[in-house]
């Protein structure tokens, strides 16, 4: 496994990333595992040289972060991992359950070192844009997060460019902390990112550690064009339909296969190493619910792909709308 520095920070991370939100319990999600079922899947993630874990406050409803917590106090030491979460989606019934307000901000940030039984976690993230609230109060806000100690960094996830760099201004103008990260959505079906957001981050330094670089596994090949559903999570996860509704995202799929094919390899690892090798990529953020999910997953960290392989996955590719801001 290769470490990298977290954008232009001192923080190093490993280049693949676990994604905890399948792991808690089922009450939102039919495929995600328990701690126990998760165990393994952590245990060979940390062996295989994983350090860099991401989850949500909002994943199962608070229980992937109490699994996190536990399941990596088993196998590395607090200084050894790198534990992201974020903030935003409602947690709590009332007006100021969710958001980037102040008030739930400095509530939110409490609950999950609760929940993951920590002093602090190294990178906090907002989930989304709030429209509703100034950026100036947002930024303030997490900015006397990391000066309380309780979160060494700030990361931000989806949104438009303008408004991530909005938020940078405002940091800079008021000498408050910058977002040293950016979680978007990226992959080989979704690629509008490289349009704006992934050039900006690379010319400030900021960390590009994308989500759903397989697509919700649509890459791997979980469903088909004609509509087959061959996994549980294929066949009920509406967000992934809402996502890959287009019919020319089963030309990239099938282009994926064909590669994966000449080279006797998973799909699942081309789309992976195609991801890893695009300019301005720091980590991208892995689910794994099986133990070839994350075998996938470590062997893309070594794949080199040719440029004419390259040229060949990335040829059918069409514009999207944005998707997966909200």
């Amino acid at each position: 496994m290769k470490y990298v520095n977290l954008g232009s920070t001192g923080l190093r991370v490993s280049r693949v990333c676990l994604g905890m939100m399948s792991y808690g319990n089922d009450s939102e999600r039919p495929w995600a595992l328990s701690e126990e079922l998760a165990a393994p899947i952590v245990r060979k993630a940390v062996e295989g040289g994983i350090t860099f874990f991401d989850t949500a406050d909002t994943y199962s409803k608070g229980a992937s972060e109490v699994a996190t917590g536990r399941l990596l106090s088993k196998f590395l030491s607090r200084d050894e991992v790198v534990v992201a979460t974020k903030v935003f989606m409602p947690m709590t019934p009332g007006e100021n359950g969710g958001g980037l307000s102040r008030k739930h901000i400095l509530s939110a940030i409490d609950a999950s070192l609760a929940r993951l039984d920590m002093e602090y976690v190294d990178l906090y993230q907002i989930h989304r844009w709030d429209p509703r609230t100034p950026i100036e109060e947002t930024m303030e806000a997490l900015h006397d997060v990391v000066r309380s100690g309780k979160a060494r960094y700030i990361g931000a996830s989806s949104m438009f460019s303008w408004q991530f760099a909005k938020a940078q201004h405002v940091a800079d103008l008021h000498h408050w902390t910058r977002f040293v990260s950016m979680q978007p959505h990226y992959n080989l079906i979704y690629r509008e990112e490289e349009r704006e957001m992934i050039p900006l981050c690379i010319d400030q330094g900021v960390g590009v550690i994308p989500w759903s670089p397989l697509a919700r596994g649509v890459l791997a090949g979980n469903r088909s064009r004609s509509g087959e559903r061959k996994t549980t999570r294929s066949g009920t996860d509406d967000f992934t339909d809402y996502l890959y509704s287009q019919p020319t995202d089963f030309d990239v799929v099938e282009r994926v296969a064909d590669v994966a094919g000449e080279r006797n390899v998973p799909a699942a690892q081309v789309a992976l190493a195609w991801l890893l090798q695009r300019p301005g990529m720091t980590a991208p953020i892995i689910g794994a619910t099986k133990p070839e999910h994350l075998e996938d997953a470590l062997a893309a960290e070594t794949l080199q792909l040719s440029g004419e392989e390259v040229a060949r996955l990335e040829e059918p590719y069409v514009p999207h709308p944005v998707l997966g801001h909200f």
